[in-house]
């Protein structure tokens, strides 16, 4: 029951926080609509790929791969930088294959990264850590992922997958890898939690890209359906 109540308590904060406001859902653009933490900043580094040549495709890939933006800040920038053809048709066929254009290339930029952050972080911090700066720069990273992963860590990996899946700045694939490292998991299961967390808040996102008020009911429904298989998971496992 402590188990339990404790998971309720880490989740319920985060699903709050999840749900975009009203003022941001109701405006027209594709960007504003899903208006999340650094959009902007995903856009002007987009753009600036586009003007050096880079397909669409390739600038949402680059900038879904960067720490900074990561899939929840892709997605957006995607339906600017591939606008409707017909914005008077909602939810057209064109439109759908858009989104899953989008939707495609956002994932994949943002799993990129996920297989070195697990193989080479171990390596890569040993060896840096010998000097001091080394030191005070990964006891510093280590700190940070761990206080903001400390309330869902002891349910590894459906903890991980629930942490990835919500598109907020402080969650993602970036700081999904790296605690998943640190709380052991072996790599094939941090990658598929990492993985199923990417597809959800991809969802998540393209939803509210598509639909607005629509989009953000249904990001609160998955929300709530991964708290209810959380908390039905910690139910089944005996207390410690």
């Amino acid at each position: 029951m402590k188990r339990l109540c404790a998971l309720a308590v880490a989740l319920l904060p985060v699903l709050a926080c999840a749900v975009p406001e009203p003022a941001i859902l109701e405006r027209a653009s594709a960007e504003s609509a899903v208006e999340v933490p650094h959009a902007s900043t995903g856009r002007k580094i987009a753009e600036a790929l586009r003007e050096k040549g880079f397909s669409a495709d390739a600038a949402i890939a680059a900038i879904s791969t960067l720490p900074i933006v990561e899939l929840r800040g892709a997605i957006p920038v995607g339906h600017v930088l591939l606008p409707d053809t017909d914005p008077a048709t909602r939810l057209g066929r064109d439109d759908l294959r858009r989104s899953a254009r989008i939707f495609f290339w956002a994932v994949l930029g943002n799993m990129l990264p996920v297989p070195f952050i697990l193989l080479l972080l171990g390596p890569v911090s040993n060896l840096c850590m010998k000097v001091p700066l080394g030191q005070t720069f990964f006891d510093w990273l280590f700190a940070r992922t761990r206080r903001k992963t400390a309330d869902i860590e002891k349910y590894e990996t459906l903890g991980l997958t629930v942490f990835v899946a919500i598109p907020l700045p402080v969650t993602g694939a970036w700081t999904g890898a790296m605690a998943g490292w640190l709380l052991g998991l072996s790599f094939p299961h941090a990658l598929v939690s990492i993985f199923l967390g990417v597809l959800i808040a991809g969802a998540i996102m393209t939803a509210l890209a598509l639909l607005g008020w629509i989009g953000a009911a249904i990001a609160g429904v998955v929300l709530i359906a991964l708290a209810v298989g959380a908390l039905a998971r910690a139910l089944r496992k005996p207390a410690a």
